[in-house]
């Protein structure tokens, strides 16, 4: 591959993308010609210019990958400049090559340096080729790599926010491809948020000001597109699941059309620089399938067909409120082996409301030692445990006080009442958790559970034997056995799970954390008392 060492800096990425034809590409902006005033000093000789433009004819993105490596990733993520590999774009390109209607005009929403139009361009002849990008640099090194493929007198590239671009009519299809930025709720300005909700509003929804700006560039390809569009999306695959993707979901099935969603592992690393999972949507605008394929792979390599894979009945995703689940595909139960929630049921921690008051500290060393209980408040106390929590120093304690103070001794009761005025002074009282209690100063522990198990995290969870007797908090699951399980089974039982878990049976959220909800964890495959059982005796 080309070596671009010598591109070190903005000023000389500037200079490449001029030397290699950028302004020849049309929609050429104020923005960046203050840019390249910074690249005036660059001079490249022909003989780099030449090796830029093989490569990038080559079907490569040395400018790009330049860029990625200039701007570090703390730079590109308020902009959700994730640049995708090039596997996940040729597979995506295939897609659409495949379709019924070649489209006359090919849009990519936030195309950073033109990945996907390079690569569609030069399957998808007879198409114009329409970038959007806000960042001037990026537009500029889409632009050049337009020019270095000839593609220039059939691009445009609009140096403006996806959101407010107005297309032209147009009398033939639309294709719409790309990676939508990945921008976390708290960077998006107050006036896109509402944005969201007003057009949400106008197609029958609720918007959450939760969500990434991958949804806001979703309803905004559902406001601009019209039947006989179609296109295919990747981002990361959280929406599947989480309470904000539901505007993106039910747009999926309805106003976008969706025809299919592949799930790549996050083993897979599809999005350079983290371990997050990706889901690549493809959608058909105006139809509505009544089976969409789902399917889920290990690796960039097997996006084979994005077509493919199980086909599911429409209504199964219209009644379930998460739905990676769905792309797994359940092998067949071993002999001797059943379903977690077959042997355990699995309970999230309680939710105090308040931790600065209810974990015991310097302000309740007063309190009766019968409202105190070593309890499990960070993940970490799991994970250090190495699989067995036997000493119980290492933890902290939980208020929970009884519901009804009068079964507390008279002097234990005024120096409760006396904490109690301060916990009310804190705010302990007017919080959520606390209104919607029974009493708003019982928090509510469960009883100790024989297995812990931490569910959120960039690893497998930790399963650890419970010897202390230790509550939790909602930072783990209990396993709590249906029937009485021996102390030796359930010994086997957590070092079955311990080292049998991996994160893909989880749901990876952007940035790698991994998470498993109670019903997930149920589902796990697990040896059968008897075996684990015979494991012991063995």
């Amino acid at each position: 591959m080309y070596e671009t060492d010598w591109l070190k800096n903005e000023a000389d990425l500037i200079g490449a993308a001029l030397a290699l034809g950028a302004r020849t590409v049309p929609g050429w902006s104020e923005e960046e010609e203050q840019l390249a005033l910074k690249g005036a000093t660059s001079r490249l000789n022909k003989r780099s210019t030449d090796g830029l433009i093989r490569e990038i004819q080559s079907g490569h993105d040395p400018l790009g990958s330049a860029f990625s490596q200039i701007r570090s990733p703390q730079c590109r993520r308020p902009l959700g400049a994730t640049y995708t590999p090039e596997a996940i774009v040729s597979a995506m390109v295939r897609w659409a090559e495949r379709q019924d209607a070649a489209p006359v005009r090919i849009i990519d929403a936030g195309a950073g340096s033109a990945r996907f139009l390079l690569a569609a361009g030069g399957r998808l002849k007879c198409s114009q080729l329409i970038g959007v990008e806000l960042d001037a640099l990026a537009a500029m090194l889409a632009r050049a790599n337009l020019a270095a493929c000839g593609f220039a007198a059939r691009s445009l590239v609009l140096v403006e926010n996806y959101l407010s671009t107005v297309l032209t009519p147009t009398a033939g299809a639309t294709l719409f491809i790309g990676n939508p930025p990945y921008v976390r709720h708290h960077q998006i300005p107050l006036n896109w948020k509402i944005w969201l909700r007003s057009k949400a509003k106008q197609l029958g929804y609720d918007a959450s000001q939760l969500s990434g700006m991958h949804v806001y560039f979703f309803l905004a390809t559902a406001l601009k597109s019209r039947p006989g569009d179609f296109g295919v999306f990747v981002t990361a695959a959280e929406w599947l699941d989480v309470n904000y993707g539901r505007l993106l979901r039910e747009l999926f099935l309805n106003e976008l059309g969706g025809t299919s969603l592949t799930v790549i592992e996050p083993t897979a690393q599809p999005f350079e620089g983290t371990a997050a999972t990706a889901a690549v949507a493809t959608f058909q605008i105006g139809s509505r399938l009544q089976r969409i394929g789902v399917s889920r792979v290990a690796a960039t390599k097997m996006l084979v067909d994005l077509s493919g894979g199980q086909q599911i009945h429409r209504g199964r995703l219209e009644s379930q409120v998460r739905w990676s689940h769905l792309m797994r595909t359940r092998q067949p139960i071993p002999g001797g082996f059943v379903e977690l929630g077959e042997l355990c049921r699995v309970h999230r921690g309680q939710v105090t409301g308040a931790n600065d008051v209810w974990i015991a500290g310097e302000h309740s060393q007063s309190l009766p030692s019968s409202v105190l209980f070593r309890t499990v408040t960070r993940a970490r106390e799991l994970f250090r445990a190495d699989g067995v929590l036997r000493d119980s120093a290492c933890l902290r304690d939980v208020i929970d006080l009884p519901a009804d103070l009068d079964s507390l001794a008279e002097d234990d009761k005024r120096t409760v009442l006396r904490f109690l005025r301060y916990a009310k002074e804190a705010g302990a009282a007017s919080g959520y958790i606390a209104r919607n209690r029974k009493a708003w100063w019982c928090v509510g522990l469960r009883s100790p559970a024989p297995v812990l198990a931490t569910y959120m995290a960039r690893r497998p969870p930790a399963f650890v034997r419970n010897l202390v007797g230790a509550r939790h908090l909602n930072i783990a699951h209990g396993l709590y056995p249906r029937e009485e399980l021996s102390a030796a089974t359930l010994d086997s039982l957590a070092k079955f799970l311990s080292a049998g878990v991996s994160v893909s049976e989880g749901r990876t959220y952007a940035g790698g954390l991994t998470k498993f909800e109670p019903r997930e964890m149920e589902r796990l495959i697990v040896p059968s008392p008897a075996l684990l059982q015979s494991t012991v005796s063995q």
